[in-house]
């Protein structure tokens, strides 16, 4: 390997982006553009049979993975995506009410629900449109899908937890709880004060 030929290869491997003949040329100082060239296609000879190689893309120069080995350097990563207070609500609804329609949903929650809430769980898989509700205005109805049950290890619906179940993890809000016995003994008490 000539000293250009090395140089050429040090340049492009320290290179942020592909690098034309002319920027090598200009980088290395008094190389011909010509020479450049030549050493170019030396290199790329040199580099075919290897785990990289050296290929012209718009007459850019640049080192890629060889085509045969690019499986290798591929990865897929899995991005953890936490859902937020709304989106889990509406998720709990639908997998608890299915075929659920928006208006129900948001009856359910006491609050508006936006459609982008809606679009994350249908772009995480989770939820699917079910069809329409056969009712004036034929709204759109949602339900879970086998993913759902697959990514929170359910085999079916009927495996979903159950109220004692949720407040034995602490799922639920203790605030309901204290509110619920709130309301339970204001109930009493005003049945003791009718019976007085």
């Amino acid at each position: 390997m000539t000293d250009l030929e090395r140089a050429i290869e040090a340049a492009l491997f320290a290179a942020e982006e592909p690098m034309t003949v002319e920027v090598l040329a200009s980088f290395l100082g008094d190389a011909a553009n010509a020479d450049v060239r030549d050493a170019l296609k030396s290199l790329g000879e040199a580099y075919s049979e290897r785990g990289v190689h050296l290929v012209e893309r718009g007459k850019h120069w640049h080192f890629e993975t060889a085509p045969d080995l690019a499986h290798l350097l591929r990865k897929e990563k899995e991005q953890v995506r936490r859902l937020s207070r709304a989106a889990t609500e509406v998720l709990a609804i639908i997998a608890y009410h299915e075929p659920v329609s928006r208006a129900e949903i948001e009856s359910i929650r006491g609050v508006q629900t936006s459609g982008g809430t809606l679009d994350v769980l249908m772009e995480a898989g989770w939820v699917k449109i079910a069809g329409r509700r056969e009712v004036p205005g034929r709204p759109t109805i949602y339900a879970t899908t086998p993913e759902f049950l697959d990514h929170f290890g359910l085999t079916s619906r009927r495996n979903l937890p159950g109220i004692a179940e949720l407040k034995a993890t602490g799922l639920l809000d203790p605030v309901d709880d204290a509110f619920e016995a709130l309301t339970d003994s204001g109930d009493e008490q005003e049945e003791a004060e009718d019976v007085a």
